[in-house]
């Protein structure tokens, strides 16, 4: 009897294992998505196209994460899509090992992929100590005075590197996002 209900609990194990992996590898997100203005199938399903326009609809501004997330550097202004004069700010917060003594570099983009300016990110001081504490695993606060050129006008992608100073691709990680230069 205790033989019969250990196969039933290994079996009942690897039933969930497999059913959980399916869920983690595949997704819950079958259904369609609006993609540059065109419907994209996502996921194996049987569900008829939408009737309605694809291009009406707004997609959330996002940012793209590389071998990074949202628990390693945040973006407080300007927002995904913003519009931008072309000088500005950058300020958020990332992990203290986002840098390297007290500072990361930015690139801004035009829409060619061309280098429009680049900028370094400095970790700003603690406001209860006053202090520039960088050398931690919690999150701290930094800013990045960006100027562009003053006939640039049009879309821009911001990218915040982590500080590498090793080189070493497997250290390489980024935050990137969508802005517009001037209105």
């Amino acid at each position: 009897m205790k033989n019969v209900i250990k196969i039933a609990l290994v079996l009942l194990i690897i039933i969930i294992l497999i059913f959980a992996i399916k869920i983690f590898l595949v997704g819950s997100g079958n259904g369609w998505v609006c993609q540059d203005g065109i419907w994209i199938k996502r996921g194996n399903h049987n569900k008829p196209i939408p009737a309605e326009d694809c291009g009406d609809i707004q997609n959330e501004p996002t940012i793209t994460y590389h071998n990074a997330s949202e628990d390693l550097i945040q973006i407080e202004s300007p927002l995904p899509d913003a519009n931008v004069n072309q000088e500005f700010n950058i300020t958020g917060q990332a992990r203290g090992y986002w840098f390297f003594e007290a500072s990361f570099p930015i690139q801004i983009l035009d829409k060619d992929k061309n280098i429009l300016a680049t900028a370094i990110a400095q970790a700003e001081p603690d406001p209860t100590t006053g202090e520039i504490n960088w050398m931690t695993e919690d999150f701290v606060s930094f800013k990045a005075h960006i100027k562009l050129p003053e006939n640039y006008i049009g879309p821009a992608t911001i990218i915040l590197n982590k500080d590498n100073p090793s080189g070493l691709s497997e250290n390489e990680a980024s935050a990137s996002f969508l802005i517009n230069i001037g209105s």
